[in-house]
């Protein structure tokens, strides 16, 4: 469908956009064919489109295209799309303005009603379940009998994904339960809904985090749940489709972090090329400037070197191994503290383990790097014959150093994260180059200090 409908857009044949409209996916395929057209032929059709499949359409649509359709609307037609919006999805088109100026420009659309949620919601850090709140909700009240509260929910509910759970308040508005929608159905049009109550319900706070949602819709396997204010008066739902959307986004710049750049703020196919470049040369530069100090620390060692040349061979081979298990331990650690496997608490549990996994690692790929050296020497590959006349020293300085170096590995790169996440900062930042380049340069260290223990009297 979304070659075709393309096609015709640009043709000006918009038959073919209104023939899919009951289509049940047609909001989400029309906005990802709306993405890749020229702003003008993205106006023209969605104009097309019947007022409700707008709003629907225009929530899918990235924030780049939407702020370009706006700025296409007649006044009118915008307040029309932004007081229809789900109350998330109000709230991230007014996330991604620019300036506080548009800001008002836009909360101007809105009605009071909307105006007001929206200008509160904002006030919450952006981490909090605030900002996907939908306050479009009904909730009935205890004293209703369950004919009174179908009618209610019939006049009053929309269809949506949340239906399927009604919320009980009392006068005041405040959360008493929660009740399935098939509990309604199956009991006696004539009891009072506090009859078929059972008093346990989940909930989030309002200012809880986005974390501790996904725990709740983990734990309890919900589609959608409560969200409530301090004084424990229900102000909207979250809906776990939003809660994963938002958890894809954020695991999404852990990602890019933990690869060693600064996090994009649109997708990388959207991003201009001067931003791409302005988000990546930042770390480089800065791992750049620390991978000099491997220079630095390999010129301490010169002296080895002009003496042995053969032991520079084996430089890639330590620091990479070292990188390696750093790297792992690190992208280990991170993970387990992203789903609550860990706190900074456990920073002794952590040391312990990866002490011992640095030590058992490290003897696995000594005992190769022997069996490689050793091999070498028997079938006469190394033409070099300081190689040959030293073979045991070298197989004992590489069999030590990659112990050396996976432990310190392994030890840094599960510390780091720790260290990061007790000081409030996010560990995604430890990223594995820098993990590795920190290795790099304790590698080479670790190496030549080993080789001049085993080596050092036939240096001389």
């Amino acid at each position: 469908m979304a070659v075709d409908l393309r096609e015709k857009i640009l043709e000006g044949d918009l038959s073919e956009l209104l023939r899919h409209t009951k289509d049940e996916d047609y909001p989400a395929q029309v906005a990802s064919v709306f993405e890749d057209l020229p702003i003008e032929s993205t106006v023209k059709a969605f104009l097309a489109i019947p007022e409700k499949l707008q709003v629907k359409i225009f929530s899918f649509l990235d924030h780049v295209v939407q702020r370009r359709i706006m700025d296409n609307l007649t006044r009118i037609q915008a307040s029309y799309i932004l007081n229809n919006l789900e109350s998330n999805d109000r709230l991230s088109f007014f996330d991604s303005l620019d300036s506080a100026l548009e800001v008002q420009e836009y909360l101007a659309y809105l009605n009071d009603k909307n105006k007001k949620a929206t200008y509160d919601l904002m006030g919450y850090p952006e981490e909090s379940v605030a900002r996907l709140i939908d306050t479009n909700f009904t909730a009935i009240r205890k004293e209703m009998t369950v004919a009174e509260a179908i009618e209610h929910l019939r006049k009053y509910h929309k269809d949506s994904e949340s239906a399927n759970m009604i919320y009980v308040v009392d006068k005041d508005g405040k959360l008493v339960d929660d009740i399935p929608v098939r509990r309604l159905v199956l009991n006696d049009p004539n009891k009072k809904i506090e009859q078929i109550m059972d008093g346990f319900y989940v909930k989030l706070n309002i200012r809880d985090s986005i974390e501790e949602a996904i725990d709740k819709f983990k734990e309890f396997d919900r589609i959608a749940l409560p969200v409530t204010n301090a004084d424990n008066v229900l102000v909207g739902v979250v809906t776990v489709d939003d809660v994963i959307d938002e958890a894809e986004e954020k695991d999404t710049k852990d990602m890019q972090q933990f690869g060693g750049m600064e996090s994009l703020d649109m997708p990388y196919v959207k991003t201009k090329f001067a931003t791409l470049i302005q988000k990546r040369s930042g770390w480089l530069i800065i791992l750049f400037l620390s991978e000099m100090l491997t220079a630095t620390a390999m010129t301490h060692f010169q002296g080895a070197i002009d003496k042995f040349a053969f032991l520079s061979i084996f430089v890639p081979l330590i620091i990479s191994s070292g990188g390696n298990s750093g790297s792992q331990a690190a992208t280990l650690i991170i993970r387990a503290m992203a789903l609550k496997e860990l706190t900074p608490r456990d920073w002794w549990y952590v040391m312990r383990r990866e002490i011992f996994s640095g030590l058992t690692l490290g003897l696995i790929l000594g005992l190769i790097g022997v069996i490689r050296i050793s091999a070498w020497h028997y079938l006469g590959w190394d033409p070099n014959p300081d190689y040959h006349a030293h073979w045991i020293l070298v197989a004992a300085t590489i069999f030590f150093s990659l112990i050396g170096t996976i432990m310190w590995g392994t030890l840094s790169g599960s510390m780091i994260p720790v260290l990061l996440k007790s000081l409030k900062l996010d560990p995604a930042t430890s990223s594995a180059p820098f993990v590795a380049t920190l290795v790099d340069v304790t590698g080479i260290i670790i190496y030549f200090s080993v080789a001049m223990y085993f080596m050092g009297g036939v240096l001389k």
